[in-house]
């Protein structure tokens, strides 16, 4: 099942951030949004969750308009946000944040132990305030936490940022587990190697605006897209 946004406009008052944006997320595919800061990625992941409702254009998961609904029925259409810095319950425990996900959709015991095998860390650590998770413990708990509502698309807003090799590497696999396992993942991330080891396309954002959209392979070939929208290249090999 695709998520499909059509053409749409997003202002903060009189500001426009998105201008006629449009962008598809097949079933079962990584896509990575790119652009500086203020191209209006985060907005565009707050317009799919109905945070920020578009004044013009349309956001289909399937055949249900996401628009037309209230922002607290989105995760129950099976689509989980993980925003930039987490926003987790801190002074709660490892597993009361992961129940509180598990609540949105009635999830069972059966659900959080398929997140506990996909970030097996959190498993001794259940009992543990998450504030003091290090900061990949918490990013996996915000994932583990959106992932317990059995989402079929996933948004995730620079889950990689300040994070040591290890975690990034640890939370890219997890994200190639999920897409095998039939997640649609759209991705916010500037870290250029991170999004094109996982990526399965890469599109750009400029001014509110749908720009190219390309395969890593293609901006390994020729990076200019990402010199032109991003402002930084590949690292020598």
């Amino acid at each position: 099942m695709s998520l499909r946004i059509d053409s749409i406009d997003c202002f903060y008052d009189a500001v426009q951030a998105l201008r006629g944006f449009s962008l598809e997320l097949r079933q079962a595919e990584i896509l990575c949004l790119m652009g500086h800061n203020g191209a209006g990625k985060s907005t565009l992941l707050k317009s799919i969750m109905g945070t920020m409702k578009p004044k013009t254009g349309s956001i289909r998961l399937g055949d249900t308009e996401l628009t037309a609904l209230p922002a607290f029925a989105i995760p129950k259409q099976g689509i989980a946000y993980v925003p930039q810095g987490r926003r987790l319950f801190a002074e709660l425990t490892v597993a009361e944040n992961l129940d509180i996900g598990l609540m949105v959709r009635g999830s069972g015991a059966d659900v959080r132990d398929r997140v506990l095998d996909l970030f097996p860390v959190l498993r001794p650590r259940l009992g543990q305030v998450a504030g003091t998770l290090s900061g990949g413990e918490q990013e996996m708990l915000a994932i583990g936490r959106a992932l317990a509502t059995e989402p079929r698309v996933l948004l995730l807003d620079e889950p990689t940022e300040g994070l040591m090799p290890t975690m990034i590497a640890a939370i890219l696999d997890a994200l190639r587990g999920l897409r095998a396992s039939g997640v649609s993942i759209l991705l916010v991330e500037q870290r250029v190697e991170s999004a094109l080891a996982v990526a399965d396309r890469v599109a750009f954002i400029e001014h509110g605006q749908s720009r190219e959209v390309a395969t890593p392979g293609a901006l390994r070939r020729d990076p200019s897209l990402l010199h032109r929208y991003v402002g930084v290249g590949l690292a020598a090999r």
